[in-house]
This record gives C-alpha cells, sequence and structure tokens, in this order.
C-alpha cells in the first residue's frame, strides 16, 4: 500500500514511517524541510525517496502530496504547551487536519488514520469506551479537541477515518529533542522535583507507532484507539527511576490550588525569556493532570494485538538514548552504567 505520511520528521511520525516500512508499505512523505529527512530517520534504519516539499497548509502542497497514495497518516502537528505558541497551535492543528483529512476523504483514500491526542479527550468524568471529548480549554487541548470535532463530523458519514490518540510521548529516537524528552530529562537531572497533584496517560513511541501500523487495513470504516500506556504520575516516574538507576529523586505533589498560581507565574517569566527557552511548568500541564482521566484502551489490544510495554522499559530505553546522544551525563544513568 501507498501511504502518505505528513510530520514524519516529528518524533512520532519518524516511528510510524519507520513501523510502516518495516510493514512493507510504501511511504511518501509531506515535509517542509527535506534536509529533516535523514535526521530523522536514519537513527531508525530506514529512508524515504518519495518526498512532497511544501507547507501542510498549503492546499496545492497537500494536494500534491494526496495524489497517487493508497492511504493517509496525518501527523502533523504543533506539539506544544506553552502559551506563548497559543495562535500558531490553533492555526496549524486545525487547518492541516481540514486539508489532508478532508481531502484524503474527497479522494477517497482508504484508511485515513488521524494522529490525535488523549488531551483532547481529558475530561473530568473520565475517559470511557465511547471517548467523550475532553474539557481543558488551553490552547493545545482545545486545538485537539477542535480537530477531533472536525474528525468524528467525517467518521459520522462513515469515513474511513480512524482516530488514534497517544498520551504524552516518551522513548528513544527523539529527533529534535521535543517537549517530552526535554521534560524527562528534567525530571532525571533532579531539576523539577514538584508534580501537580492527579496523573496523565503515557505510552512509548515504538507502542504508538505499532498501533499505527496495525490501523493500516481498508475496509474497516471508522474506528477510535487509545494507544495502550500508563497512567503517569509523580509516584511511577520516581520510582521507576529509582529502580532501574539505583538514584533518589525525592520529589512533592502539590494541589492544583497551589500549582496553578505557581505555573501562571512561570508562564509570565516564560514571556521575558527567549523563544528556545521554555522552563516546563505550564498551566495546561496542571489542569490535564488535574482531570486524572482514565483511558479505556481495550479496543487497541482487542482488535489490534498492542499492549503497553512496561513503563520500566520505556524509562530506561529514553534515558540510555538521552546519554548516548550527550543530552544527559552518564552519571544520570546511576546503576545503568
Amino acid at each position: 500500500m501507498k501511504v502518505l505520511v505528513t510530520g514524519g520528521t516529528g518524533f512520532v511520525g519518524a516511528h510510524i514511517v519507520a513501523a510502516l516500512i518495516r510493514d512493507g508499505h510504501e511511504v511518501r512523505m509531506l515535509v517542509r524541510r527535506v534536509e529533516q529527512v535523514p535526521i530523522s530517520l536514519e537513527p531508525l534504519g530506514v529512508s524515504v525517496q518519495d518526498i512532497v516539499v511544501g507547507d501542510v497548509l498549503d492546499p496545492e502542497v497537500v494536494a500534491a502530496g494526496l495524489d497517487g497514495v493508497d492511504a493517509v497518516v496525518h501527523a502533523a502537528a504543533v506539539f506544544s504547551l506553552d502559551a506563548r505558541r497559543a495562535a500558531e497551535i490553533t492555526r496549524t492543528n486545525l487547518r492541516a487536519t481540514e486539508l489532508v483529512v478532508g481531502g484524503a476523504v474527497e479522494r477517497g483514500l482508504d484508511p485515513i488514520v488521524h494522529i490525535s491526542s488523549t488531551v483532547a479527550l481529558t475530561c473530568r468524568d473520565g475517559g470511557g469506551p465511547d471517548l467523550p471529548l475532553g474539557d481543558v480549554n488551553r490552547p493545545y487541548a482545545k486545538s485537539k479537541r477542535e480537530s477531533e470535532e472536525q474528525i468524528r463530523a467525517l467518521q459520522s458519514t462513515g469515513a474511513p477515518v480512524v482516530s488514534v490518540y497517544p498520551g504524552g510521548v516518551l522513548g528513544p529516537h527523539d529527533p529534535y529533542l521535543g517537549t517530552q524528552s526535554e521534560l524527562f530529562a528534567w525530571i532525571v537531572k533532579g531539576w523539577l522535583p514538584v508534580w501537580p497533584t492527579g496523573g496523565a496517560h503515557y505510552v512509548d513511541v515504538r507502542d504508538t507507532a505499532d498501533v499505527v501500523a496495525a490501523c493500516l487495513a481498508p475496509g474497516l470504516g471508522p474506528r477510535r484507539y487509545v494507544v495502550p500506556g500508563h497512567h503517569l504520575t509523580g509516584d511511577l516516574m520516581h520510582g521507576t527511576l529509582h529502580k532501574i538507576t539505583g538514584r533518589w529523586l525525592p520529589f512533592v505533589t502539590t494541589p492544583s490550588i497551589v500549582a496553578k498560581p505557581f505555573s501562571r507565574f512561570v508562564e509570565l517569566f516564560n514571556k521575558v525569556l527567549p523563544d528556545s527557552v521554555h522552563l516546563p511548568a505550564d498551566v495546561e500541564t496542571v489542569e490535564l493532570a488535574e482531570r486524572d482521566t482514565r483511558f479505556d484502551t481495550s479496543p487497541a489490544t482487542e482488535d489490534l494485538g498492542i499492549v503497553a510495554r512496561p513503563f520500566e522499559e520505556t524509562a530506561r530505553d529514553t534515558l540510555l538514548w538521552l546519554i548516548e546522544i550527550g543530552a544527559l551525563a552518564s552519571r544520570y544513568a546511576g546503576n545503568l552504567r
């Protein structure tokens, strides 16, 4: 099957491209900068020659990417909890979904896989099997929820659009050391000893890619899958790091009544910092965690045969990879050295 992948130079997208190639699919990538392709794919041992270069917000570029393929994986999105990027997040995530997924539906492609996020589903009442939409109104969560509304409107017509919902994503080989990898490094260094009350769904990037690859079967209609993972809390993260490294990383859990004002202060401070610097304490993170939403991942296991790998494996592989690329000093490996 010939598959267009958008966002294929990103963390999740690159792993998806590798998984599709290993499954025998022919991949076309739509990228903004062609020089990023080998940077993202070579560490995963794959390459792609069929490349469309341009902006995913350009209708002509998207049309060129869609013409002549059988299926689509739309992974292009701005992932950031940085409130300074609110306008960019909203504009990119909604318009790209409209152009790529909408264009694929018009062409009759099957399947059309949309990489959503559990932030689109995070709500106080929990994520039941019908996956109700979330209630967090911060920029990233709101953009993903509104994109999900677009997707569900298409699914309601019977269009073969498959929603895949990762949570926070960890794992090795993050091409540009994104938000979650950076946050993990802060935690390992002991620079983030405060956690908000509650927890959030976290997944391994390799499990996410496996779910997407397993969805690439035509003729099954619209579907929705939360990627199997773990409900991550401070206890699980710090307990796991202590177990695998032997290092003691103390932390405290703070209620949202304390965490929110602190995060608002940090957001104000972030506004005076260079765009390349972002202190990882965001109001959106606190609001997502305080919902403490648990998600039903059984459809992905029952339909696709995917189960979450142990969080210990994800944490170990992420830590060792960060040391390998020089993002962390070897001393942080502790007993893993």
